[in-house]
């Protein structure tokens, strides 16, 4: 990262194929950073050419789970390959199982800790490896504000972000001084997993139930009265990757509109 507050190198996205990750992707490439776009959705590919296209950065898409930590090796060697060393990892991918504690079953127990915490462990490790022997380099976690806060039906889902957020602390404290390492917390976002916790995905008017909450379901509402856009975040991860905030690492910066109350 330069002096004047470019990104140097490249950056690796996972979870690119669209939502957040994708927003990640865009954020980078529009500041002129080369993106290396990881899914295991093959949509992957048409996000990364389109990405190309508008904003005229390097782009290459990787097809790969995180869940594996081979498949995230190879695809690291392949981005560094393409576009050079990686100065920016942006742990994005990440999926949702929801269901009461009782009933959900251990398929959807292990298949969040795989993606959302393992997917963490074996991107981080497999780049924080390579910024650390280059001296420099920044790694964000996208997690959620759940990790933090109880949510009924989200056992799963909040169990492994919370996991993911103490991983990249851990990961933080061992890659000092030359890899910083920083947690972005969303709340509700507009995204294609928001919308699947709908009776209608379609269905706009959702929104204000998300931003009015639910008492019955103990959660809070939205403060500011809106739900996030997904470039919300990004601007978020934007900002924790760069040169701004070379003085940050080990922190966790909570994006929710203030659903949690600054909890």
């Amino acid at each position: 990262m330069d002096a004047a507050g470019q990104i140097t190198g490249s950056a690796l996205v996972t979870g690119a194929a669209r939502g957040i990750g994708a927003a990640v992707a865009e954020a980078f490439a529009t500041a002129g950073t080369p993106v290396a776009l990881l899914d295991r959705d093959e949509l992957v590919v048409e996000t990364a050419e389109k990405l190309r296209a508008s904003s005229g950065a390097a782009t290459v898409a990787l097809l790969a789970d995180v869940a594996h930590p081979d498949a995230v090796e190879k695809a690291v060697e392949q981005a560094e390959r393409a576009l050079g060393p990686i100065s920016a990892l942006a742990n994005v991918a990440g999926i949702l199982r929801t269901g009461a504690i009782l009933d959900l079953s251990d398929v959807d127990w292990a298949d969040c800790l795989a993606v959302n915490a393992t997917g963490v462990w074996n991107a981080g490790r497999a780049v924080g490896r390579r910024m650390h022997a280059r001296r420099s380099g920044s790694i964000v976690t996208v997690a959620s504000n759940a990790a933090s806060i109880p949510r009924a039906g989200m056992a799963a889902y909040a169990a492994s972000k919370a996991a993911a957020v103490a991983f990249t602390r851990c990961l933080g404290l061992e890659l000092a001084p030359y890899v910083r390492c920083n947690v972005v917390c969303p709340g509700s976002t507009d995204t294609a997993m928001q919308r699947s916790l709908w009776p209608n995905p379609d269905d706009d008017s959702n929104v204000e139930q998300v931003i009015t909450g639910d008492l019955a379901r103990y959660r809070l509402g939205i403060p500011l009265r809106r739900i996030a856009d997904p470039r919300d975040i990004a601007d978020a991860v934007l900002f924790l990757a760069g040169p701004a905030s070379r003085h940050i690492t080990m922190q966790s910066l909570t994006v929710d509109g203030g659903a949690t109350l600054g909890a």
